[in-house]
């Protein structure tokens, strides 16, 4: 679905690490990869200025991704100084990057209220998909399982759906890409519908299952003729808790959330699914910034 991405890493997420699995993620159908890592500002002394020593460090950490590159796939090493958040909007542009990957700690939301979020400002100023892999699990994956997962990033999405703005638009984008890409590297989606409910099954419940059965049934008809296996499940109780519990149940590579305004992300502190799934979510999150 996805031909040109950046790997952004800071060293700490594990990220690094991919810079051996170039062919993998090649194979999953990238055609450009460009590493990026970004050096603090040298902020000793009255004048802050580029710490050159830190960038040649990194730089040489990073070198080693061109050897690993196949034919036919660009290797490029960005090493920057100043802030994430700035620098990773200007390299999508200059690259016309079609995902971001990052590795981003899963955070409650007094953290993420603290120490704010590289994420948190990618949301919200940049229109490229973002794919958040967990630190805690990228660093603990054998060679041959990473090697696996860079492969099949998303192969098998689980699609929260409700029938919503934000829904909808996350369905058009998906299929968008599923149209334009030949190898059809996203296989199988699992569409997944949560009623929530006071407690106990009401008539009311009943009618609210058979619409969101309906409407499942015509999504999974629009993905069933581009070629993609669909299962429709249908739930009741707290959205987060059952998502959560459907994707342990399912052989999924990833959750997929989107916002259909950007206006809804402005504030991470007010209650809202896709800030619940990108805060907590222990499995990948591919997320679909929102339209201008």
């Amino acid at each position: 679905m996805f031909q040109r991405c950046l790997i952004c890493t800071d060293f700490s997420d594990g990220l690094q690490r991919l810079i051996r699995f170039v062919p993998a993620l090649a194979a999953g159908g990238f055609t450009q990869i460009v590493f990026v890592h970004t050096v603090p500002l040298w902020e000793e002394g009255d004048v802050p200025r580029v710490d050159q020593e830190r960038i040649d460090a990194a730089r040489a950490r990073l070198e080693g991704a061109a050897a690993h590159a196949p034919g036919g796939v660009e290797m490029i090493i960005e090493v920057r100084s100043g802030k994430a958040a700035e620098i990773i909007p200007k390299l999508l542009e200059q690259y016309h990057s079609d995902l971001i990957l990052m590795g981003t700690p899963t955070r409650s939301l007094m953290q993420e209220t603290v120490f704010g979020s590289t994420t948190q400002s990618l949301t919200r100023n940049t229109k490229s998909p973002l794919l958040i892999l967990r630190p805690q699990l990228v660093s603990v994956y054998r060679e041959e399982e990473l090697n696996l997962r860079c492969q099949n990033l998303w192969r098998s999405l689980l699609i929260p759906y409700n029938g919503s703005p934000s829904a909808d638009y996350l369905i058009e984008r998906l299929k968008g890409l599923i149209a334009k890409d030949p190898d059809h590297s996203l296989t199988q989606c699992h569409l997944v519908w949560v009623v929530t409910s006071g407690g106990r099954r009401t008539e009311q419940d009943s009618y609210q299952y058979q619409m969101a059965e309906g409407k499942l049934a015509a999504v999974k008809t629009d993905f069933a003729a581009m070629g993609v296996a669909v299962e429709t499940v249908v739930r009741t109780g707290d959205p987060l808790q059952e998502i959560m519990t459907v994707a342990m149940e399912m052989d999924i590579s990833a959750i997929a959330i989107a916002y259909q305004s950007r206006g809804a992300l402005l504030d991470w502190t007010s209650p809202s699914f896709a800030n619940e799934v990108l805060r907590n979510s222990w499995f990948p999150v591919l997320f679909f910034s929102p339209k201008e």
